[in-house]
Order: C-alpha cells, then structure tokens, then sequence
C-alpha cells in the first residue's frame, strides 16, 4: 500500500487526495503540519532532503516528491493520462504553467491570507502577486473557452494540478466572477461522483 505524507490544507497535497479518490487508490495518508515544522525534522529529511509535501512512499520503500510527478505516476495507465504523445505533452504543459505562472501567484496570496493572517509588512508583496495571479486565470479562461477541459476534450490530471488552487482562489483574494469559463470547468469536474472538494477532504 502506498503511504502519502500530506497536508490537506496544502493545495499540492490535495491534488494527490482528489486523484487516489477518484481512482479509488488503497493508501495510508500521513498527516503533516507544515506550519509546525514537521517537514524539517531529521527523519522527514531522510525521507526527501528537499523537505516539502507531498512525498509518496512506494511499497518497496523508495520515495517520489513533486506534486504533478506523482500524479503522472499514480495516473499511469488510467483515462487521466493520455497515451497519446502529444497529448501527454500537452498534460505536462498545463503542469509546468500551473507550477511556473499559477501558484506563485494565487497559491502564494493564499499562504499569505490564510496561513500568515495577511500582516502588514506582507502587503507590498501581496499586491505584487495580484497582475501574474489575473493574467494566469485569462490563460486559463481563454482555453476552457475553447475546449472543456485544459487539453482537450478529456479531464485529466492537466485538470486537477490546476483545480486544486484555483477552486480555493477566493481565499488568496482572487474572485473568480470574470471568469465564467472557469466557473463552468470547476462545475464540469465537481459533476464526477467521486469528486471532492479541499473543504471535503478536510472533512473527511
């Protein structure tokens, strides 16, 4: 069985627990609060010197880091990721963007918002966040604009690298009222049975 060290209040860590829903994947999650320094310690060190969740424990004890990697590998296989060459490639292009232009932006003024409580001496910093978080949201709006999910006709896990901190943009001050495309691909994926949302998965 697998062993997934996590936060779910982390939007990376999420991205896992939606797909091992979905795919309905046996696996032990472990808790981790980040905000306690749980990824720093000696023996989390050991397990991935980079010291970030999520991490995936494989059964014969090897590790695997970055969220959008262990997509790809638990995803192996499965309908949510393409066969296709090219279409595998376009998976990955959404991926890279969601890691390169999306959440430095929206993921970061979350952290700030939500886990720092918006301090003062962050402002200057959250404002600056505020154009690069609006302009990746119109890459993704002029897309879904055209096609039903991000690369194509098909959900994939394209989707839900970048699900998982857009449906929680509002808490990074991100309104998503503009965004109607959007709106309407987040319904689109919600729609699947099996599908749950940060707060659900929190919950339990």
């Amino acid at each position: 069985m697998y062993k997934i060290y996590g936060d779910l209040y982390s939007g990376n860590c999420y991205k896992i627990k939606l797909l091992t829903t979905l795919l309905d994947i046996e696996h032990e999650w472990i808790p981790v609060d980040i905000m306690a320094g749980e990824t720093h310690t000696d023996e989390f060190i050991l397990k991935n010197p980079v010291g970030k969740i999520p991490l995936l424990e494989l059964d014969d004890g090897q590790y695997l880091s970055e969220s959008n990697a262990i997509l790809n590998y638990l995803a192996e296989g499965s309908h949510y990721l393409p066969a296709d060459r090219l279409q595998r490639a376009r998976v990955l292009q959404w991926q890279f963007f969601e890691q390169y232009s999306h959440e430095p932006y929206i993921a970061t003024s979350r952290y700030i918002i939500k886990y720092l409580g918006a301090p003062e001496e962050k402002q200057e910093e959250l404002a600056a966040k505020k154009a690069g978080g609006i302009k990746a949201l119109g890459v993704m709006e002029t897309q879904l604009a055209q096609t039903p999910f991000l690369a194509g006709q098909k959900y994939t896990i394209a989707d839900i690298s970048l699900y998982a901190y857009t449906h929680v943009a509002h808490e990074g001050g991100f309104a998503l009222d503009d965004f109607p495309h959007i709106q309407a691909w987040m319904e689109r994926m919600e729609a699947h049975p099996d599908h749950i949302t940060m707060a659900q998965a929190i919950a339990g």
